[in-house]
């Protein structure tokens, strides 16, 4: 009987350590009580799987809403990368509340639902922002160990600087004293040449006192104009989900992701340290499958994102008691700042036309070019496929005597923060192409507010989890917005240049703030700056959700570094 004992339990060991890492459905793993259970397959989720089951002691499982990244052409071309939303199996398909400073208009907001999250979707801009942006978290949170300084092991942690995909000379187009080569996600500079590459480095020279070169914008300083660095690797989108659960990874018998899993809220599993406690995730076995629970005798790592994370912790009943109790919630932690504090970058397109006809909708109008294209990507990786949408972007700030600054302070961090972004691009490269164009080509400069003093929420009207939550980014809700994007767009008079932008602005997909940090003690924010939920026990969150002011740039790269440090952080409790 014993020697029958023991050769069942060397067949069920034997089966569990056979199991695929990454499945559909729950019968296919090997239990559901793991040490630390991670809310999203996402940017800032995958690096915490990763780190934590470095230790072969503690077991994860990762519960992803969305589909499998594996064999989607459109996230692993670059150039795909718009037509990955809206109105896809990739995407949530949110929407915004109307909004009222954008004449009533709702916008499409996208968000990954997809393994990898947004990294899989995204435009794969890999801009750190500027050195001030995190000085000032760590003044905001009094913790030195959010500072630009103290990040950089985890920048380091992070990226894998390689080659363009061309395999060009890149000397004088990035520093590689500010890199990593020895990291996880690879990052890469344009690996395809676009006929307006050198005339927007003519311009440097030309107007440098405006638009000065910046050999590279990720040092720290940020400002001026400089080449685009990118999540790429070898001509291939290079996500959360291809880096941090890449085959070297998905070997590990102690980590686990769950596909189609959808978390309806967090289970009240009693008191812990004199706080309630949240152990345990209620989520969806399959699409539109039955409801089970999985504990985590250890954390619950909250890493929905910004949208994702805020509707989840309200289902849980933690948020303000007063509206959770208006939707039929009970209240069970009264935390107001739940969904609060919403931060991003209102965006305009910006367009011209041009007598060229070597420009993006070339790709996108003529199908023998388009077909020669992927054909040059799939065999080969290379030529116009292997980029995204854009080989430079720049960062400048508002001149000192512009009369904004004598209405309202400074909202940038510091001196090496920009104001605005543009994005320079060779034309239209988000199909469907506009039907009122005609046959136009197009030179594209689009725009960023990346200090916006606005501010919105997430918000629930029902107690059905899995209703959309109400997103209101509150767009250009304050005047020193609208007079930042009209400085970077200077095209027009005053008025004109007005309702241009309340009918042209859009977000650029960079929400955070949603679940912010705040000082251990402080009777406002979500999280202490270790990333544990205020007042409860057994729950952190490690998303941009946590970030209390949006960066000056696009968030992927934020969002990683702060997963780094929270896994380090995690590491260090158990």
């Amino acid at each position: 009987m014993a020697m029958l004992k023991i050769a069942i339990s060397l067949v069920l060991i034997s089966a569990i350590s056979c199991l695929a890492v990454i499945v559909e459905r729950v019968r296919d793993l090997p239990g559901l009580e793991y040490d630390f259970v991670i809310i999203g397959g996402g940017t800032a989720g995958n690096v915490i799987a990763n780190r934590l089951t470095e230790n072969a002691k503690h077991t994860v499982l990762v519960l992803e809403a969305g589909v499998s990244n594996a064999d989607v052409l459109n996230s692993m071309v670059p150039f795909f990368c718009p037509r990955l939303t809206p109105n896809t199996a990739f995407d949530w398909n949110y929407t915004t509340t109307p909004q009222d400073n954008l004449n009533g208009r709702v916008l499409a907001y996208p968000r990954g639902h997809i393994l990898g999250g947004s990294s899989s979707i995204n435009f794969m801009a890999y801009t750190r922002g500027s050195s001030d942006d995190y000085d000032r978290y760590a003044r905001l949170t009094r913790d030195a160990g959010w500072s630009w300084d103290r990040l950089q092991p985890y920048f380091r942690k992070n990226e894998r600087f390689t080659p363009p995909a061309d395999d060009h000379n890149t000397t004088g187009q990035f520093n590689p004293a500010f890199h990593s080569f020895r990291g996880i996600n690879s990052v890469s500079l344009a690996g395809f040449p676009q006929p307006i590459d050198g005339r927007v480095i003519q311009t440097t020279t030309e107007l440098p006192g405006e638009f000065p070169f910046n050999m590279d914008t990720n040092s720290g300083n940020q400002l001026g104009i400089g080449w685009t660095q990118s999540t790429i690797g070898g001509g291939v989108r290079s996500s959360s989900a291809t880096s941090y659960l890449g085959p070297q990874f998905v070997k590990r018998r102690n980590l686990h992701v769950l596909l189609h899993a959808q978390v309806a809220r967090l289970i009240h599993t009693g008191s812990s340290r004199g706080n309630p406690a949240f152990r345990e995730v209620e989520f969806t076995d399959g699409v539109g499958g039955p409801r089970r629970r999985a504990r985590a005798r250890k954390e619950v790592i909250l890493s929905a994102g910004s949208i994702g994370t805020p509707h989840i912790l309200l289902n849980s009943g933690i948020g303000d008691a007063t509206d959770l109790t208006r939707v039929g919630i009970r209240p069970l932690v009264h935390l107001p700042s739940v969904g609060r504090n919403l931060s991003d970058h209102p965006f305009v397109v910006n367009q011209w036309l041009v007598n060229s006809v070597d420009t993006f909708e070339t790709i996108n109008r003529n199908a023998t070019v388009a077909a020669a294209d992927l054909q040059l990507w799939t065999q080969e990786k290379m030529g116009p496929l292997v980029d995204g949408a854009f080989n430079h972007n720049g960062w400048i700030r508002v001149p000192r005597n512009t009369t904004i600054f004598n209405k309202f302070p400074d909202p940038s961090a510091g001196p090496h923060t920009a104001h605005f972004e543009f994005v320079i691009s060779n034309g239209l490269s988000h199909v469907p192409l506009p039907t009122n164009i005609g046959n136009n080509s197009f030179f594209v400069v689009s725009t960023a507010v990346l200090t916006p003093v606005s501010r919105g929420s997430i918000t629930i009207n029902s107690s059905d989890p899995f209703a959309p939550p109400l997103i209101n980014p509150n767009f250009l809700s304050s005047e020193p917005d609208i007079s930042i994007m009209r400085e970077a767009i200077r095209s027009a008079r005053h008025e004109e240049l007005n309702e241009f932008i309340r009918e042209n602005a859009s977000s650029f997909f960079h929400p955070v703030g949603t679940a912010g940090m705040s000082p251990r003690g402080a009777r406002y924010g979500v999280v202490d700056p270790d990333l544990r939920v205020k007042g409860v026990d057994g729950l952190r969150i490690v998303d941009a959700s946590v970030l209390p002011i949006v960066p000056a740039g696009h968030t992927q790269a934020a969002t990683y570094v702060f997963a780094e440090r929270a896994a380090d952080l995690i590491k260090k409790s158990w």
